[in-house]
């Protein structure tokens, strides 16, 4: 079940909220988990008990750390084993493909056929599991570090871990960032309306925008050969479709968790006006980056054991973040990329070629750098980013026929989506605080943003949520 369908809109989240604001403070906990299930399991109800074992395993490891804080050796095998479990259904469910599918090529590459292994097992990647292992896990870092104390009451746990709105893309939400709402948080009107501010404006940013501009990209990588400006446009269309698909759907989260009386955190921070990358990547995906910084390179050492150190830590979080995002060797090199753009900037420092520009020439450098490193993010396989790296470059043979492609991009309806697109991303307030004073101009406008894009939703048939597959 996706947010931007008639499924949701008009039967779940109408059912949900009234059964929610119906029942005693006691029982709301229990109901969201119920309806959280529920919409998890729709696509598939298997991977409800997946989530549960998660849930089970990192209660009971919560439980057992603030049960003996005095005890060295212990919390940290309570950890272990919370660590051990969720990294290894995250393992097996997203990675046991790849890894049967890198090893057949490696033999076949060294010519040894007759070893590759005869797997029939394929394994299906349940919805999510990226984030809400992720999220379960912070729990009992959270405890272990001394951040906040176990949840009581398993219900209370259950619905942190499923809660829907944040469920299956995030963000990624920490238990010390809920805990206290878990416990006691407060329902105002003020604060309902800005819910559905939010996701009136998340809604438009999906359906309007990033699913013209993918339907734009998806022309563009799947066509046979491009002109450098057609391809140049398929991947600029795409930076659009990713930022307003991943993005749209964060504000959509956020203000479904204030319907509910939950203050999520920020996700993004207009991370397209970035004048390096170390800063796009302080305003892209927010929960994940902060994420991997607290729990993967600071436990590293960070920059706490000199230089080199440093620069191998940023390669090897950026390496992990790249296969967090997708089973396969694209992304892998997608994250190295940026690995290696991270150290980089960090070793030059204040001689750094950004330093010499104004910042929209900043700005305008590292825009065009991620563009080109969402060519390995986008394309199927690394064989075909180098094609269409190839064709943005000019290298690549134009075959006859090209020009539909270029025909198709010029249509009215595309170009007016993707020039609407820049004028959001570089010209409009961001969600965030265009929402903390909702007049009642600001709320007419959310509502006509959410009725033309209910319009639109009902006559589009490419739906995707990018993210979902991660």
């Amino acid at each position: 079940m996706v947010f931007s369908s008639h499924l949701f809109v008009y039967y779940f989240l109408p059912a949900a909220l009234f059964v929610y604001y119906a029942l005693p403070r006691r029982a709301r906990h229990l109901w969201l988990t119920t309806a959280s299930y529920a919409f998890y399991g729709w696509a598939n109800p298997a991977f409800m008990g997946l989530m549960l074992l998660s849930t089970l395993i990192d209660y009971v490891c919560g439980w057992r750390l603030g049960a003996s804080p005095r005890d060295e050796r212990r919390p940290r095998a309570w950890l272990a084993v919370s660590l051990v479990s969720n990294l290894s259904l995250l393992g097996f469910f997203k990675y046991f493909n790849f890894a049967v599918d890198s090893y057949a090529a490696l033999l076949t590459g060294l010519g040894l056929e007759r070893l590759r292994p005869d797997v029939g097992l394929r394994v299906v990647l349940p919805l999510g599991i990226s984030f809400y292992t992720f999220q379960s896990m912070s729990y009992t870092f959270d405890i272990y570090r001394g951040r906040t104390k176990p949840l009581k009451n398993i219900v209370d746990f259950a619905c942190y871990v499923s809660l829907f709105p944040q469920l299956v893309a995030g963000p990624i939400i920490r238990f010390s960032e809920i805990a206290d709402q878990l416990r006691h948080r407060t329902h105002t009107t003020e604060k309902f309306a800005r819910g559905a501010a939010f996701f009136s404006l998340g809604m438009a940013k999906k359906v309007l925008l990033a699913n013209p501009c993918g339907f734009v990209a998806d022309a563009a990588f799947d066509a046979v050969s491009l002109p450098p400006l057609d391809a140049w446009a398929g991947v600029l269309a795409y930076a659009f479709q990713i930022y307003f698909d991943f993005s749209g759907y964060s504000d959509m989260a956020i203000g479904l968790g204030l319907m509910l009386g939950f203050v999520f955190p920020k996700n993004f921070d207009s991370p397209y006006h970035a004048e390096s990358l170390t800063d796009f990547w302080r305003r892209w995906h927010i929960s994940l980056s902060t994420w991997l910084r607290d729990y993967l390179y600071h436990p590293l050492g960070g920059n706490r054991k000199g230089p080199r150190r440093t620069y191998v830590n940023l390669a090897i979080v950026m390496l992990l973040g790249g296969l967090w995002h997708g089973a396969a060797w694209n992304f892998v090199v997608w994250g190295g990329i940026h690995g290696v753009w991270l150290a980089m900037e960090r070793a030059m420092g204040k001689r750094s070629l950004y330093r010499r520009l104004p910042r929209p020439g900043r700005v305008a450098l590292t825009f065009v750098g991620v563009l080109v490193t969402w060519v390995f993010f986008r394309a199927p396989d690394l064989a075909a980013a180098g094609r269409y790296l190839s064709a943005m470059a000019g290298l690549a043979e134009v075959r006859p026929g090209a020009a539909l492609v270029g025909h198709f991009f010029s249509e009215p309806y595309y170009v007016l989506s993707l020039v609407i697109a820049a004028f959001v991303t570089w010209g409009c307030p961001q969600t965030w605080d265009w929402s903390r004073r909702l007049t009642l101009t600001r709320g007419a406008l959310a509502l006509g943003c959410l009725a033309l894009s209910l319009v639109a939703m009902a006559s589009q048939g490419y739906n995707p949520f990018i993210y979902f597959i991660f």
